[in-house]
């Protein structure tokens, strides 16, 4: 559905998480300077305080009420904020999640389009045709191991990752941005054709993304563009944004 005023952007959010209401929003109010379609914001939340698989596991139950809670205000697309909690409950769980999700939206009346940000980062991948990539997140080394054989099944090659090691969900959000593009340098990605910034839509990236592909020669994304990217495809609007980096420089905006 459309609006003549506005798209209504719904998003699915852990409730320590600070982030993705501040760079999706970001993302879309700077796309307006240059395209003339305008936004509204709209969040339903899950308790999570922290990064752990037990903490994730009860989060994601709860999305089926938040989903529930986002049709009733008939949002025009569905944005599921929490990256490491779909890739830790089983290879390729993104698709059940975004069917399921969807389903709840349709029973209420109100079928609305489901992006979750681990797809997201899979299909903004696919569509810079990346087969190998790096990436950094913050999470324990054994969550970060999960989201590289995670990008392994479906068919990436990761060929270096880091892992900053920190559990509190707050913390992450308080990382400075500003040493991410440093921290991106250390890695081995000479064979990369993408940099995965922030593998984790809780910390903050988008002001370094540009920078970082200045520095490393190639395109960087993180899951918060990358989750932008597809929203606006799945609203079947051109997926194009200023100062977010090669994805969404227009060279992708039908992909």
């Amino acid at each position: 559905m459309t609006h003549s005023f506005a798209y209504r952007v719904g998003q699915i959010v852990p409730s320590s998480n600070v982030t993705m209401e501040t760079e999706i929003p970001a993302i879309l109010r700077a796309r307006q300077a240059i395209e003339p379609e305008r936004f509204t914001f709209h969040s339903s939340r899950m308790r999570l305080t922290h990064v752990t698989p037990e903490q994730l596991k009860a989060m994601d139950a709860d999305s089926d009420r938040c989903a529930l809670e986002l049709s009733d205000a008939h949002v025009d697309v569905l944005g599921y904020a929490c990256l490491v909690a779909i890739m830790s409950m089983g290879l390729g769980y993104h698709r059940i999640s975004e069917e399921r999700l969807h389903r709840q939206t349709a029973r209420n009346g109100a079928p609305t389009p489901v992006v979750t940000s681990a797809g997201a980062l899979v299909h903004g991948l696919n569509a810079l045709n990346a087969p190998r990539v790096a990436l950094i997140a913050p999470y324990t080394l054994t969550l970060t191991r999960t989201v590289a054989e995670y990008l392994e099944h479906e068919g990436f090659d990761v060929i270096d990752y880091r892992a900053l090691d920190i559990p509190d969900n707050l913390e992450v959000a308080a990382h400075d941005p500003r040493k991410l593009p440093g921290l991106a340098r250390r890695l081995d990605y000479a064979g990369a054709d993408a940099v995965v910034l922030s593998a984790c839509v809780q910390m903050p990236s988008l002001d370094a993304i540009e920078e970082a592909e200045q520095i490393l020669g190639r395109p960087v994304v993180s899951s918060a563009v990358c989750t932008a990217h597809q929203m606006l495809r799945a609203m079947d609007l051109a997926a194009v944004a200023p100062h977010a980096g090669h994805l969404l420089s227009g060279a992708f905006a039908e992909s």
